[in-house]
């Protein structure tokens, strides 16, 4: 082997090592699980469109084509969020967030939003669409802050049951008013 040949393998072993590096610094450059956490929820969004009709008798859209809609947007979203993380942009808290970027995550605030976010895949059809909104509606309200529990649940009923009489008068049936009272 000539110095040369041994030269060219060394080179080529170095640039081996320097794209294993560049591609495990990648890694933990930013925030890449979050693109594909986006682009997860995306995949989830269409598996369950194809579960429904994408037209309905009465309507041109029927309810698949809007989750279908929210599924590519989503995993557009992703597709997106990775390629700013590929590019090496920053996550942080802009100045006119009104953020602090140096104090942790609000675990209280996260866990009642999350909480207010799966509350009606668990109540909505005992409770109905208007009283579940109402929980919903508070428990958001209150991992922003608001500290007036009663003006939220009755915002959050007043918008569940605009809602309900909304789309009852557009033919769609979202089940009873209030079920757990057999109305």
């Amino acid at each position: 082997m000539t110095a040369r040949q041994s030269a060219s393998l060394g080179s080529q072993a170095e640039a081996e090592r320097g794209s294993t590096h560049m591609a495990t610094s990648w890694l933990r450059k930013g925030p890449w699980w979050l693109g594909l956490g986006v682009m997860l929820m995306g995949g989830v969004c269409l598996y369950a469109s194809s579960e429904l009709a994408a037209t309905a008798q009465y309507a041109a859209i029927g309810p698949g084509m809007f989750v279908s809609g929210v599924g590519i947007g989503l995993l557009g979203l992703g597709v997106l969020l990775l390629i700013q993380v590929a590019r090496g942009e920053v996550f942080e808290a802009l100045e006119a967030e009104n953020a602090a970027s140096d104090q942790p995550m609000d675990k209280r605030a996260f866990c009642t939003a999350l909480l207010a976010a799966a509350l009606p895949s668990l109540v909505i059809e005992i409770l109905g669409l208007p009283a579940t909104a109402m929980l919903s509606f508070m428990l958001v309200a209150r991992a922003f802050g608001s500290r007036r529990t009663v003006l939220d649940l009755v915002a959050g009923f007043a918008l569940g049951g605009v809602s309900w009489f909304l789309f009852g008068w557009l033919g769609l049936q979202l089940g009873g008013f209030f079920p757990l009272a057999g109305v």
